[in-house]
């Protein structure tokens, strides 16, 4: 945008020129998909692709349509293996088989204000928590990880209290009743963002049981995100992580 201004000022471009490529600026549509072209500008973040639902073939399309516009990171969410392949055959891409979530281009040096810690109740939710470590990373964070340190062993947590206290956002993940995310948040002096899982047995109903446990959380720091949701955690804790960006005119 700021290149476009300038080149009217300079006469580089004409006055027709420019409203025409800000007609065209918003979004790209190619069919199946709009690509919303303006979100890094608005949200600091560009567009990232769901790929859930999607043909390897639409993906494909859909970075080489990001590509072309000058988005230099693509973060590609909930694909498999096979998808993942058939991507890679195009696209160089790291992709991370237990958090079915992918990398393409280059990944933004870390400038956050501090470090995210990320913290599994149990190794069946390493999962949920590649997908947080993959997303805040890809978008310019530090990150730590400590696995397994769910309540029903205490000790294994608090033998990580100097990550607890020197991170600047945490993001606990859990399943059956969910109980990691308020222990955390009654350690921590910053936010920490539970992430419910559907590990657990009957009646933790894939998920409903940790999900509504986090909610009634009794330590005031904790805010929730929904069921499995590894990618809207590593989001939220990397804006958080970057409020330093944001200026008061």
């Amino acid at each position: 945008m700021e290149n476009l201004l300038v080149g009217v000022r300079d006469g580089s471009i004409s006055i027709d020129e420019a409203v025409l490529k800000l007609r065209k600026a918003p979004f790209e549509d190619i069919g199946y998909a709009k690509l919303d072209t303006h979100r890094e500008l608005r949200q600091g973040v560009p567009e990232i692709i769901y790929g859930a639902g999607k043909s390897a073939e639409q993906i494909i399309g859909i970075i080489d349509k990001m590509k072309e516009t000058g988005q230099e990171t693509i973060l590609i969410t909930r694909i498999d293996e096979a998808k993942a392949a058939d991507i890679s055959k195009k696209h160089d891409i790291e992709y991370s088989a237990q958090g079915k979530i992918a990398v393409c281009g280059t990944v933004s040096v870390p400038d956050g204000i501090g470090t995210i810690l990320i913290a599994t109740g149990g190794t069946s939710d390493i999962p949920v928590a590649e997908e947080a470590a993959v997303t805040a990373r890809a978008l310019g964070n530090e990150v730590k990880c400590i696995y397994d340190v769910g309540v029903a062993g205490i000790h294994r947590l608090l033998s990580h209290m100097d990550d607890i206290m020197s991170s600047s956002v945490i993001i606990a993940i859990a399943g059956m009743e969910g109980a990691l995310a308020s222990v955390i948040g009654g350690m921590a002096d910053c936010p920490v963002i539970a992430v419910p899982t559907s590990v657990g047995y009957g009646a933790s109903y894939e998920g409903i049981s940790a999900l509504l446990s986090m909610m009634n959380s009794c330590a005031s720091g904790v805010s929730v995100v929904n069921i499995d949701n590894g990618f809207g955690a590593g989001y939220m804790a990397s804006m958080i992580n970057h409020m330093n960006r944001h200026r008061v005119v």
